[in-house]
C-alpha cells in the first residue's frame, strides 16, 4: 500500500513539475511575439532582425532536441533535465539584459539550447511515473498546460510589455526555474535507457542543413534570392539534410532512426505537426504585429484579442485527450486540423486596415478549437506509437518536428510577407499579411490529410500490443529510482 502511495505522489509530483517547465518552453515560443513592436522600437532592427529573435529559439530549440533526448537517456533523463532547466533560467535572465537586437538574438538562441534539453525529457519522465492506464488523462492535463502558455503567451507577453518593460516577458522565467530546480532533484526519479548513444554526426549534419535553410528564408529578401549566401545557404542545407537522411538510414545508432517513419502513426503525425506549427506559428508571427501595428491596439489588448483562438486549448484540449483514449487519435487529430486550416482562411478574407473585430471572431474561434482538438491527442499518438525504450527518441523527433515546423513557418510566412507588403503602411502590411495566411491554411490543410495515414482505433491497439510486448519485460529497469 506504501509503495502504491509513493507510486501516486511521484505520478502527482512528475506531472506538476513537467507541465510548468513545459509551461515555460512553450510560453517563450509565444510570449515575444506581442512584444516584437516594442523590441522593434527599443532595440532597432529590420524585419529578418524580428524573425531571428523568434527563430533564434525555435531553430536551437529543433536541431538540438533530440541530442538532448540521448543525452537524457544516456546519463540521466533527471539529471539533464535539470541541467537544460539551469541553463534555459540564465540565457532568460541574460535575454532580459540584451543592450542590443544581436545581444537579444544570442540570449534566445542559448535559451533554446536549454529548452532543448529539458523538453524532450518532460514527456519521457512524465510517461515513465504515469501507469499506463491514467496516461491519456495525464497527457491531456500537461497538454492543457502547454496549451494554457499558448493561449497566455500573447497576453502576458502583451501586458508586461505594455505596462513595465519587454524584458519582464524574459524576466517571469527566472523564479519558476529556480523554483522548480530543488523540486525537480528531490521528487522525479532518474531514469536511463539501455545502450543509449549519442549521434554527433547526426546533430551537426541536422544543425548545418535547417541553419542554412532557414537563413536563405529570413535572409533572402534583404541580400536578394539569387545572391551567393542565399543559394548557398539553400542547396548547401539541402544537401546536409538529404545527408542526415541518408546517415538515419544506415548509420548503427542514429539520433533519429529513419525505421521509425514506416510507422504510419508515427509518419502521419510527425508531418502533420511539422506542418500544423508551420501554419499556425508563421500566421501568430505576422497577426499580433497586425492587430498593434494596423488595427492600432495595445500590446495588452492585441493579446486579449487573441485569446479566442489561443484560449481555445484550455477548455477543449483535456475533452480531446478523452476522446483520444476513446474512439483513437486519428479522427480527433485530423478535424482539429482540418478547422484550423478553415480558421485561417476565414482570416485571411476579411482581413484589411479597416476589419473589425468582430469580423475577425470566427476565424480566431475555429481556429482555437482545432489548434485545441490537435495538441493532446498528437502527444497520446507519438508517445504510443513506438516501443517504451524508444519513447525518449519519439518524443524528440516530435517536439523537433514541431520546432522546424515553425521555424520554417516564421521564415517562409515572412518571406512571403517581404515580397508582397512590408511595414511602410497599413495597406502594404495586409498586402504582405494576406498571401501568407492563405499559405499557412494550405499548410495545416495539407496536415489535416496527412494525419488520416494515423492507423484507425482498432489497428492502433493491435500495433500497440505487438510493438510493447517484447519490450515489457526490460520497460521496469528503465525507471530506476535514485
Amino acid at each position: 500500500m506504501n509503495q502504491q502511495t509513493a507510486r501516486r505522489g511521484s505520478a502527482a509530483w512528475a506531472l506538476v513539475i513537467t507541465s510548468v517547465a513545459g509551461f515555460m518552453a512553450a510560453l517563450d515560443n509565444l510570449v515575444v511575439t506581442t512584444a516584437l513592436p516594442s523590441i522593434r522600437k527599443d532595440l532597432g532592427g529590420a524585419l529578418e532582425d524580428l524573425e531571428w529573435t523568434v527563430s533564434a529559439y525555435t531553430l536551437t530549440f529543433a536541431v538540438l532536441l533530440m541530442l538532448g533526448a540521448a543525452l537524457g537517456d544516456r546519463f540521466g533523463r533527471r539529471r539533464l533535465f535539470i541541467a537544460g532547466l539551469t541553463v534555459f533560467t540564465g540565457a532568460s535572465a541574460a535575454a532580459a539584459l540584451a543592450p542590443g537586437i544581436d545581444a537579444l538574438i544570442a540570449a534566445r538562441a542559448v535559451q533554446g539550447v536549454g529548452a532543448a534539453i529539458m523538453m524532450p525529457l518532460t514527456l519521457t519522465l512524465l510517461t515513465a511515473a504515469v501507469p499506463a492506464a491514467r496516461r491519456g488523462a495525464a497527457l491531456g492535463i500537461f497538454s492543457a498546460v502547454t496549451g494554457l502558455a499558448v493561449a497566455s503567451g500573447p497576453l502576458i507577453g502583451g501586458s508586461l510589455t505594455e505596462h513595465i518593460s519587454w524584458g519582464w516577458i524574459f524576466w517571469l522565467n527566472v523564479p519558476i526555474g529556480l523554483a522548480l530546480l530543488p523540486l525537480a532533484r528531490l521528487r522525479l526519479d532518474e531514469s536511463y535507457a539501455p545502450n543509449a548513444r549519442l549521434d554527433i554526426p547526426g546533430t551537426l549534419l541536422v544543425s548545418g542543413g535547417l541553419f542554412g535553410i532557414v537563413y536563405a528564408l529570413v535572409n533572402g529578401q534583404a541580400d536578394g534570392w539569387t545572391s551567393t549566401p542565399i543559394l548557398a545557404g539553400l542547396i548547401v542545407g539541402t544537401l546536409l539534410l538529404v545527408a542526415f537522411v541518408r546517415h538515419g538510414l544506415v548509420s548503427k545508432n542514429p539520433m533519429l532512426p529513419m525505421r521509425l517513419f514506416r510507422d504510419r502513426a508515427f509518419f502521419g503525425i510527425n508531418i502533420a505537426s511539422l506542418l500544423m506549427f508551420l501554419g499556425m506559428f508563421g500566421s501568430i508571427f505576422l497577426l499580433s504585429q497586425f492587430l498593434q501595428g494596423v488595427a492600432g491596439y495595445s500590446p495588452t489588448e492585441a493579446g486579449l484579442r487573441m485569446l479566442p483562438w489561443t484560449g481555445m486549448p484550455l477548455i477543449v484540449a483535456p475533452i480531446a485527450g478523452i476522446l483520444s483514449d476513446r474512439i483513437g487519435g486519428r479522427p480527433v487529430v485530423a478535424t482539429g486540423l482540418a478547422l484550423q486550416a478553415i480558421g485561417l482562411g476565414l482570416f485571411a478574407l476579411v482581413l484589411e486596415p479597416g476589419v473589425s473585430y468582430a469580423a475577425q471572431l470566427p476565424g480566431l474561434i475555429l481556429g482555437g478549437v482545432g489548434m485545441a482538438l490537435y495538441f493532446a491527442p498528437a502527444a497520446s499518438v507519438v508517445m504510443s506509437s513506438v516501443r517504451p525504450g524508444e519513447q525518449g527518441i519519439a518524443s524528440g523527433a516530435n517536439n523537433a518536428l514541431r520546432e522546424v515546423g515553425g521555424a520554417l513557418g516564421v521564415a517562409v510566412l515572412g518571406a512571403v510577407f517581404a515580397a508582397q507588403g512590408g511595414y511602410e503602411t497599413p495597406d502594404a502590411f495586409t498586402d504582405g499579411t494576406v498571401p501568407a495566411l492563405w499559405i499557412g491554411a494550405g499548410a495545416v490543410a495539407l496536415a489535416a490529410l496527412v494525419a488520416l495515414l494515423i492507423p484507425g482505433r482498432r489497428t492502433e491497439q493491435a500495433a500497440q500490443a505487438v510493438s510493447q510486448a517484447p519490450a515489457q519485460a526490460t520497460e521496469e529497469p528503465q525507471s530506476v529510482a535514485v
